[in-house]
Formats: structure tokens, sequence, C-alpha cells
């Protein structure tokens, strides 16, 4: 699989593309590593500048930077794609494993929106370590020509960033606190109140409306610790840290491997501290039993399956969606595979290409998408910044996983950290309830934060 878009021009390494920075050379060795760890990648999480993606001890870890992109506006997606492009083009590369992920790889975090003042970023790490079932691996990628390229100095330099691990945080009783943040509760109540005017008016059929609020600490925050706290907890989520932007998302918008796209669509919401002791039925009665939640399910599934037609031979969508229970809620969701379309030229979508086809979807912004968009500008009051956008990570042949940023916050400064979260509103959505729905959105990064 190329991860360029049919009939796109690659710079040549060593040009600029648009207003992003000149195309490094690099060159990347990546050797098998034995991964025969308890915790899988989780034993690394031991320094706060790490960059994470990973579920249940699976993922990449990456230390270090050797080249990074930003990107604003709606060319976004298509400013860092082409730069990954020419980068991926000129690197010299000896990979040993030849495994989605291993090789050069770049993580990135990407605004929800086109107006956000939030820059979207592409960063390639110099360290990678790799995990996939019992299968390890370790790369090394450098811009300097000269530089040492082997398992010797791959290991000697993972030896050298985990024997200084970022120190830990005091989490007993201390000046932590929790205020409110751009969007008080009343204004999250009155902008979902005129959400639901809009639905009845016939503007449009689901908007997701979301409020954030800000954590104070009253020493740095341990961001490696929070990852940790994040994994154990949430095992059945995707963890991430990329810049500033962590969290435990439950919701997978593409994962691409060859020419095989995967999804996992969330939609339907049920806060698991309210619900009655001793009634194992409650969960699948309240969501699978409800004609609210199985209404707002469908809408995205329909809005995924719409988005990714085009894009494939055959898909394969369940009539019936399953209840996914986290220790937090419970959600309704599907998970969707596809074929992707191979074009005339062998080409086919990489997974920063469906990240942009996919994004913004349903269960993070409405239907139909524009209308809701624009709804969401007018009513929020805030700028999400990359809450909700794509985060994850894409390697050089167009392989990657993307997830939707949920469940987490941005890390403002050492001691300040804004959390975010956000609720679908349909015709019988109430003000109050959603209000509390995003409450218990937050409580993973508040658990783990220790608030």
């Amino acid at each position: 699989m190329n991860c360029d878009l049919p009939g796109s021009t690659v710079p040549k390494s060593g040009t600029q593309v648009a207003d992003l920075p000149p195309v490094p050379t690099l060159r990347a060795l990546t050797v098998p590593r034995a991964s025969v760890q308890d915790n899988g990648l989780l034993d690394l999480l031991v320094r706060d500048d790490a960059l994470v993606w990973g579920r249940q001890g699976e993922g990449l870890v990456g230390f270090g930077e050797v080249a990074r992109a930003t990107a604003t506006g709606n060319g976004r997606f298509a400013d860092l794609r082409r730069w990954w492009s020419a980068v991926a083009a000129g690197a010299d590369v000896d990979d040993r494993v030849g495994l989605p992920g291993s090789g050069p790889v770049a993580f990135s975090a990407i605004a929800f929106s086109a107006t956000s003042s939030h820059a979207s970023r592409l960063i390639v790490p110099r360290v990678v370590v790799g995990r996939t079932g019992n299968t390890g691996w370790l790369t090394l990628v450098t811009a300097d020509p000269d530089a040492e390229l082997s398992a010797a100095a791959v290991e000697e330099q993972l030896a050298r960033l985990l024997e200084d691990p970022s120190p830990e945080r005091d989490l007993g009783p201390g000046a932590d606190r929790l205020v409110p943040g751009q969007v008080s509760e009343r204004q999250y109540e009155e902008s979902v109140r005129a959400g639901v005017r809009a639905i009845a008016a016939g503007d449009l059929t689901k908007l997701v409306l979301a409020r954030d609020a800000v954590a104070e600490l009253g020493s740095d925050i341990a961001v490696s610790q929070v990852l940790r706290e994040l994994a154990l907890r949430y095992a059945d989520c995707w963890t991430y840290s990329v810049d500033g932007l962590i969290g435990t998302t439950p919701e997978m918008l593409v994962k691409v491997t060859g020419d095989t796209a995967r999804a996992r669509v969330l939609a339907g919401t049920l806060d698991r501290a309210t619900a009655p002791t001793g009634d194992e039925g409650y969960a699948a009665r309240m969501l699978s039993g409800s004609e609210k939640q199985r209404h707002e399910h469908r809408l995205a599934i329909d809005s995924l399956t719409a988005e990714l037609g085009p894009l494939v031979t055959g898909m394969t969508a369940p009539e019936e969606p399953f209840v996914l229970q986290l220790p937090n809620v419970w959600h309704l969701a599907s998970d969707v595979e596809a074929q992707l379309r191979v074009h005339d030229d062998g080409t086919s979508p990489s997974a920063l290409d469906l990240a942009e086809a996919l994004h913004p979807t349903a269960a993070v912004c409405g239907t139909p998408t524009e209308a809701a968009d624009e709804l969401i500008l007018r009513l929020e009051g805030m700028d999400r910044g990359p809450y909700a956008g794509p985060v994850g990570w894409v390697d050089a042949a167009g392989n990657g996983e993307f997830g939707i940023a949920l469940r987490g916050g941005v890390i403002e400064s050492p001691t300040r950290v804004r959390l975010y979260a956000g609720c679908g509103i349909v015709a019988a959505s109430d003000p109050a309830a959603e209000l509390a729905e995003s409450w218990a959105k937050m409580r993973p990064m508040r658990e783990a934060l220790n608030l």
C-alpha cells in the first residue's frame, strides 16, 4: 500500500511543502525485540515526554523527536499528508520486522475544527518501541547521515532514556481543584436547550455539544503516572499522549492495515454510577431497549458507512450494536470492517486519508455534519482544540490507527490541565441529564488526576 493520493506529486527530500518545514532526509532501522513483559508497553510509560498509543499492553511508545510539521485550517489534513508522504518517500529504511507500525512512524493530533487556533501536528520520534501480540520491535530514526544505525545503538539509546524517568507525583490530599472552564454548567444546559430547539425545528437530527473544566494542580502533573492509571483502569480503551494531549479513548475512528480498514463506533451512553446494584440486565435494557439511544447510535453508524462508501469495495456493519462496559459508563458500540478500494495506480487510502474522510463523525459532531458543525460554533462557546479530533499514528506505508480524542484533556501548563467532554443531543435530550453525562465522561481523567 502507498500512502500517496492518486495522481499526487511527492516532493523530493529536502524541498519545501506549502508552509511546512523542509522535508528531512531520514534514516531508520527497525529490529526485533523480545516482548514478554507482563505489562507490555505499560512498563515503558516512565517519561512524561513520551508519545503514546496503546491498548492492553500493545501499541507504540515513542521517545525524542527528529522532525515535526504543523498545519491549521481547512488544508490541515492535506498539508500534513503531503509532508509525511515526502518524508516517507525520501527515507532510507532498513525494516527487519515488516509489520504495521515498524519503520519510521509519525504520531499525530489533529484539531477538531478548521477554525481552531490549535495547530494540528505530526511528530516523528527518534526511538520507537512497538508491540503486537508476542512480537516486539525497536526503531531508531535519525537525520544525521553519519549516525550509527545498529541493534546495539538503538538498545543503548532506549536504555539511556529509561534510566532517566520523570518524577512521580504525590496523589494524597493537597491543593488540587477542579474549576469551571470556558463553558459553565448553566451555559452548557442552555446550549443543550438551544440544540433541542434546533432539532425540533428540523434544522438537524443530532448535535454533539461539549464543555470543559480546568484541573488546577498544587504540583506539576506527572504525565506518565496519569497514563499508567488510565491504561490500567480502562484496559479496553486506547491510551494516548501526543504533545500535551492525553487521555484514553473508547472510540476508534479508523485502523488501516494494508487494504483493510476497521472502526469502532460509539453512541449511546449510560452512567454506571447511577445504576442500581444487582440488576444485571440494566445496561442492556436502558441502552438497547431505548429508542433514543438506538436512534443516536444508528445516526453514527449511518454517518460512518456513508463516508466510507466511495473508498471501499465491501463493508461489514452489524445490524445490532453491543453494550461496551467501561469502568465509568456503558456505551452502545459497533465494530465496522471494510476492504479499501485499490486505484488504477496501485494506491489505496492511507490512515491519514481515511481520518480526513471520516472526521468529524456523527458521534462527535452531529447529523447532517455541515449543519451540526455550524451550530457547534454558534452554541458551544469554546475552541475544542484537539478534543474530539483524530489522534494516533501513521507509518511510512500508510498503515495506522486514529482514535477520536475523547476522555482526555490538554496540558496547558505543568499545573493546569483542561478537561473536555461532549454529549449527543437528540430531540428527547434533557439538559440536566446531558450535564450529568458530561461529568461521567470526565471521570477517567478526574480519577487519574486524583480529583
